[in-house]
Order: C-alpha cells, then structure tokens, then sequence
C-alpha cells in the first residue's frame, strides 16, 4: 500500500475520534475489511477495499478488521491485520503487520487477525451498544454473534454483555457526506482525469469505431494518471444511450449516431462520474441538437438550485419543468405543462432522478430525506446533476427522426459556502464547444 503522510494520519485519526465522540461511552464499533472475491476458479477480481473501512484506516489490505472502543485505556483504535509472511509475500506482495498498523496507519494497538476469536470477546465484554453493518457481510455477522455469545455464556460469571445493535451507517453515512478539504483535493484530481478520458473518446470517435475501443480509450488515461474507474464505464452508441446501466460496449457508431459516455475515475478511493453525449462524426444533426440543447438548458436550471438553504429535491424538479416545457415545445408531449408534470408523462423519456451523492462511492451515503422532507443542501455536500432524454427507438408515438436518440449530461458539483463549485467544469458541455473539441 501507499505510504501515508502525516498530515493523512492525523485526518484519519481525527475521523475516528469523531466517530467515537458520535457513539459514546459504551460503545464498540466493529469494522471488517472487505473480502476478496474470486473471479474464475482461483483467480480473483481485483481488490477495492470497503469504503468506510477506507475512510477511517487508510489500509488497502483484506483480512482486517478494525475495532473502535471509546475510553479504553490501552488504546482506542484497534486494529486485526495479516501477519508479515516472506513467503506469502513473495507471491502476493508485502503486507502491513501489526508492527505497521501501529507505525503506517497510526492505530493505538494491533494484533495478528488469527488471533481474534481470543481478544475480541474481552473487547465486547462491559461494552453495551455494538455498532456495526448487521447485513452486509453474513459470515462476518456469524462470527460476530458467535463473539458475544461468548460473552452472553459468562454472564453467570459477572460478564456483561452488550444489550444493543445498532446500524453503524446512522452515524458514519452522515459523517461522509460532508468533504473535507483533503476529501474535495482528491475528488478534483480524479475530475481532473476524468475530463481529459472524455476529451480523449470524443478526439477518437469516428464511424464504425467499436464501443469497447471508446471504453479503451478513457480507461487508457485513468490508469496513466495512477486513477481507475469508479464503476463499469458505459459506452453507448445510437440507440444504445437509451439504456441507463448499458453493459455490453461491444457494438459498432455508424455515421450519423451520437454516442452517450458515461464514465469516471476512482483516483485514491474518492469517484468522479461525468456523462456526454456527442455525434461520432462530430456534427449534430438537428433533432439531435435540439435535444442536446433542451438538456443542457435543464442541467443549467438544476444547477441554479445548488446553493446552501435550498431543498436537495428542488435541482430535480428545476430539470423535470424544463425537460418537460422542452418537450412539448418539440411536439414529442401533448397538453399542458401542468397536467405533464402532475401525472409524470414526461417519464416516458426521462425515468431517472436528476442526481445523487458522490464521494468514496459513485452512488455515496447520505440521507436525501429528513423528517419526511427534502433535506437541505450544506457546504461540503458533493452530488451529480444528471439530467437526460431518452426516445426509444420502437416508439411508435414518435416522429421517426427522433427515433433512439439518448442523451445525458453529468457533472459533478460541490456546494460552498457562498453557492456551488463544478468540479467537471472544464468539460465541453454544449453542442457547439463538443464539436469544437472534436473538430480539432
């Protein structure tokens, strides 16, 4: 793993202190490393560690746990790793050991992970709440049932046992979802990079390049820059932008098609998530730049929203007015404005939300609702703004000039104390400055 600074020390430190403070005296936070998962037979899928995992340690390595007490004399943070084995790591590479967990990563204290079915039941003794992801992981859960039912069997003895479980998210999501500013420097970064693998695919587009070679083309400059993708990159040309979560990537743009990239980074755990939508010859034909420009005129109504005090619900319905005023404009819904927003006629080309959280996850923790109600927006809050259009090509209810296209426009936005910051910003967003970029 990559060494941490100091300054990262302290921040992951001061995180988990804040954690603590959060769940109190009494307490115990229980927290598992993420398990490797095999591939194929007995390769496995390459390593991303659990968020929060990563959030509070800073360690990229399976088989650990980290264990949070409150007032613990001997130390509060607690970690169960790996041992050093020369032989394992000559074929796996090196390991941190506890003498490292302790050096590297800043914990109080540090044990072998074979020895956690010995300690962990005397860390849960006297401790009354165990917070902790009850669902997530089921082995783990068992193992940790089984450790306070070795507890629960001393009660005759005098041992107390914890009475409550309580879901560890109530108090880590919302902690997440504030950046900090070391947290806003590397979700820059991977912005940064994921601006330059979009300019990349559109200077690549051409007719009859494959989907996978667009997808080629991004991922090419995620991996120079030391980033990878946040999540399985969509490539989608013509009528394959219709679809959200498109997988295959492995058709051919024809002349004339637009070409819908949904693709971010992951630089140092933190995601970007950007989505264009551009012509793979590099001109727009009319009806695909009048969707193009209905919306961008929605995603800039939506972002007019992002400032502190406003409701985060407010950005969605701002892009749903316009997407639907736009629509009917063009002839493609009938009726009035208000009859289009109050029975939803408008999802038959746009089924999605406007946005959502972004942070360690592309789809990051977080509340949108408090007490029944769209919560507020508050500096150091990060989201996308996402709207797009999609025209089925089977819609028979439509000119078949607006048959399959898809368009979507993602950027990644920061709230400040004075308003918002796009963090995606650099990238072409209209018609005419996609086709500049890409006629260069």
């Amino acid at each position: 793993m990559q060494p941490l600074t100091a300054h990262w020390r302290k921040a992951l430190a001061r995180r988990r202190r804040q954690l603590m403070q959060a769940a109190g005296d009494g307490a115990i936070l229980v927290l598992p490393a993420a398990p490797e998962r095999i591939r194929s037979r007995d390769t496995h899928y390459p390593y991303r560690q659990d968020s929060d995992f990563w959030y509070l340690t800073g360690c990229d390595e399976p088989d650990a746990v980290l264990v949070l007490v409150p007032g613990r004399k001997h130390g509060e943070a607690i970690l169960f790793c790996r041992e050093r084995d020369p032989e394992r790591e000559g074929w796996d590479g090196p390991r941190l050991g506890p003498d490292g967990a302790v050096d590297v990563l800043g914990m109080d204290d540090a044990y072998p992970v074979s020895d956690i079915d010995e300690i962990l039941p005397g860390l849960l003794e006297g401790r009354r709440r165990v917070h902790y992801h009850l669902g997530r992981d089921a082995d783990f859960d068992l193992k940790l049932i089984g450790w306070i039912n070795r507890v629960r069997a001393q009660a005759r003895q005098g041992a107390q046992p914890p009475q409550e479980f309580l879901e560890l998210g109530h108090l880590l999501d919302e902690m997440r979802l504030f950046k900090s500013a070391d947290e806003i420097a590397l979700m820059q970064r991977a912005a940064d990079i994921s601006v330059e693998a979009h300019r990349a695919a559109m200077r690549a587009a051409r007719a009859g390049i494959h989907e996978y070679e667009l997808q080629a083309e991004l991922e090419c400059v995620f991996r120079r820059h030391g980033a990878q993708p946040a999540y399985a990159s969509i490539v989608g040309a013509g009528a394959n932008g219709c679809v959200l979560h498109y997988r295959a990537n492995s058709a051919k743009a024809r002349a004339g098609e637009l070409v819908l990239v949904d693709a971010g980074a992951e630089y140092r755990g933190y995601a970007a998530d950007i989505t264009r939508s551009f012509p793979v010859d590099g001109r727009f034909n009319r009806q695909q730049r009048a969707l193009h420009d209905l919306v961008c005129r929605a995603q800039a109504a939506a972002l007019a929203q992002a400032r502190p005090g406003v409701p985060y619900e407010a950005g969605h319905d701002a892009a749903v007015a316009t997407l639907a005023e736009g629509l009917l404009s063009l002839g493609l819904l009938q009726g009035s404005l208000e009859a289009v927003l109050a029975n939803g006629d408008y999802k038959r080309f746009y089924r999605h939300k406007t946005g959502h959280w972004l942070g360690l996850d592309v789809h990051d923790v977080g509340e949108y609702r408090l007490d029944g109600a769209s919560r507020l927006l508050e500096p150091g809050m990060v989201f996308t703004i996402e709207p797009g259009l999609y025209i089925p090509p089977d819609d028979a209810a439509v000119a078949p000039k607006w048959r399959g296209i898809g368009i979507r426009i993602e950027d990644d936005v920061l709230i400040t104390r004075d308003g918002h910051r796009v963090l995606t910003g650099a990238l072409e967003r209209s018609a005419d400055e996609v086709e500049a970029l890409m006629a260069k």
